[in-house]
């Protein structure tokens, strides 16, 4: 049986394998492709819509912990293509 995660942005439950980890580097959003980074980790479907959604209800601060602001640059770019 695979782990099950919520995605921070629709808010669904998804299999782990289907979710991208994204951890806090640097004031800067990073996404762990092998889910072994140290350190909390916040689960997004690899979409633009929930990306937004995640955005728009500042969920990357509450799960990651984190009250600085994070970059989101180089994630975006990696949603949008």
């Amino acid at each position: 049986m695979e782990p099950v995660r919520t995605c921070i942005g629709c808010r669904s439950r998804a299999p782990r394998s289907s979710l991208l980890r994204v951890v806090a580097r640097e004031s800067e959003l990073v996404v762990d492709e092998t889910a072994t980074l140290p350190g909390r980790g916040a689960w997004l479907h690899p979409t633009a819509a929930c990306f937004q959604d995640a955005l728009r209800r500042h969920a990357f601060g509450r799960a990651l912990r984190v009250t600085r602001s994070l970059g989101a640059k180089q994630l975006e770019n990696r949603l949008n293509g």
